[in-house]
């Protein structure tokens, strides 16, 4: 069974070439992915790697291992809960703009035109 291992605090110029590079030592890399930012391309400083064979290895191995220039933490990736966290991004965001709502009303129809545009963003 693979095994879906997170990578932390890479540098910001850690290729997902690179990071496969690094597992690959210790098992049979399926893929690797740098996360990046979608607007602006650049690293988010973590990513994930899948292993076919040799995950708890590299894990052991490479946590706390420098790569790069920067000390890693590798850990077994948790599974994603079905919209948990987006989820609860999102209400937080929906409690504000639903604040901003009721400035708007309060504002007429000035304000309701600016809390429009929250809303979009």
């Amino acid at each position: 069974m693979s095994k879906n291992i997170f990578v932390g605090s890479l540098a910001w110029g850690t290729t997902s070439e690179g990071l496969e590079q690094a597992f690959a030592q210790y098992g049979v890399v399926t893929s690797a992915k740098v996360v990046s930012d979608r607007e602006t391309g650049r690293s988010k400083g973590f990513g994930f790697v899948e292993m076919e064979t040799g995950g708890d290895e590299a894990i052991r191995a490479l946590n706390g291992s420098d790569l790069d220039g920067r000390q890693i933490v590798v850990n077994e990736a948790r599974p994603r809960e079905s919209g948990g966290g987006g989820g609860g991004y999102g209400g937080g965001r929906g409690g504000g703009r639903g604040g901003g709502g009721g400035y708007g009303g309060g504002g007429g129809g000035r304000g309701g035109s600016g809390g429009g545009g929250r809303d979009r963003y």
